[in-house]
């Protein structure tokens, strides 16, 4: 591949940082003291590699997804590709205008004003004043801060500062656009659009380098994708690989987050066990295929109307789906033991993101709680594999399962 097809280069890049020295000394007698000590107790400053050895090419137009676990070295490598901080072994070089939304604050002036900042970026960026002037109300109703445009944005709040932030580096002409975790300091529907901005961004050309928690995102929005783990890039392929990839990394060695186990010695009416059954992996469902939910629930002693109540519950903990079963069936009647509930879905057209799983057991007819837990199972759902045509953005698209078969199972 030519040189000039080439967005981002990088090779051995590393940083490493000494831990356990305390702070640097800066004054005199701070040196005197530093010494002093030295001289008694040697100092053993552990050097720390939050970064080793990455090695990649980027073409001119491709978006990338950076994911890993924390600590996994996502943060750092942008700050390095950002030229935010100095590599301690390697290089990398990038053809074109960066345009970085990586920590909030990062490429504002505290004291200048909204509107001050707008045009300082533009300028970093190398663009004419009027060129910025040309984009400046569209990057103005993106961020929604009318009213504070002529405040000094050391004033503004995490969301306010994010939302202008990310709207001059979308808007302005920047070839690359490198964006960290931080889009999730602003609301539900700022990242919807934040997201729908960088697919347009994407097609329109420009290189993306996107670090996110969020699968579906990453899915969606990127073609190719790095893993990192322990500092090193463990993977370096397509999306849809390096989606799998990650997800077994995440469950390797550990019990899964997806499921869900009561508490030793848990007496009473209760769940004893829970998990969802999604269509691709452990904890990842793909948009319209088939989805099931299975608790094991213990009875040790009789209940009138038993009522088993499974909710689905979105990123803001709006309740999506109900699923219920009432104690009036030959399994539930009356009846203890131990049960296998089972609730099978066909087509399962969840809208993109994540969710949780809420449980109740009552007794629907003295209208008692025997149990009532949240934020179980949680699971993801992506349009990986799919074409985006199949799918619509908006935030109010949920179809919601109407058809679904339950099974309950004296075990």
């Amino acid at each position: 591949m030519r040189s000039d097809e080439i967005a981002i280069r990088a090779e051995g890049l590393g940083k490493a940082y000494t831990i356990g020295r305390g702070p640097r000394a800066t004054t005199l007698a701070e040196r005197l003291v530093k010494a002093a000590r030295h001289s008694f107790t040697p100092d053993t400053g552990e050097r720390f590699w939050a970064l080793r050895d990455a090695s990649f090419e980027i073409p001119v137009g491709q978006a990338v997804g950076i994911i890993g676990r924390n600590g996994a070295g996502k943060s750092t490598l942008l700050k390095l590709l950002s030229r935010i901080t100095a590599p301690s072994t390697g290089w990398a070089e990038l053809h074109g205008r960066v345009g970085s939304l990586i920590e909030v604050g990062t490429g504002f002036h505290p004291e200048l004003t909204g509107r001050e900042n707008v045009y300082l970026n533009g300028a970093i960026l190398g663009m004419r004043r009027r060129e910025v002037t040309q984009r400046f109300d569209e990057i103005v109703a993106f961020a929604g801060i009318e009213r504070f445009l002529d405040t000094p944005v050391k004033r503004f709040s995490s969301g306010m500062y994010t939302r202008l932030a990310f709207a001059v580096a979308a808007h302005l002409d920047a070839e690359i656009l490198v964006v960290d975790e931080v889009l999730a300091v602003g609301d539900q529907e700022f990242q919807r659009r934040c997201l729908g901005k960088m697919g347009e961004v994407a097609n329109a050309g420009r290189t993306i380098l996107f670090v996110s928690h969020s699968l579906h995102a990453i899915s969606t929005l990127t073609s190719r994708t790095l893993v990192l783990e322990g500092g090193r890039i463990a993977f370096d392929g397509t999306t849809s690989a390096g989606l799998a990839f990650y997800r077994a990394l995440q469950a390797d060695g550990a019990d899964s987050v997806h499921a869900y186990r009561a508490p030793a010695g848990r007496t009473g009416v209760h769940v004893a066990e829970g998990r969802v059954v999604t269509s691709i992996a452990d904890g990842m469902h793909r948009h319209g295929e088939p989805f099931a939910l299975s608790f094991t629930l213990d009875v040790p002693e009789p209940v009138s109307q038993l009522c088993f109540s499974v909710h689905i519950h979105d990123e803001t903990d709006r309740a999506v789906n109900h699923f219920w079963i009432y104690g009036d069936g030959p399994a539930f009647r009356s009846a203890t033991g131990r049960f296998e509930v089972r609730i099978d879905v066909p087509t399962y057209r969840l809208a993109m993101g994540r969710y949780t799983v809420a449980v109740w057991v009552t007794d629907r007819a003295t209208h008692q709680i025997f149990e009532h837990l949240t934020n179980l199972c949680p699971f993801e759902v992506t349009m990986d594999g799919l074409a985006r045509a199949d799918y619509d953005w908006s935030p109010d698209h949920m179809v919601y399962a109407e058809d679904y078969t339950f099974r309950v199972t004296r075990i």
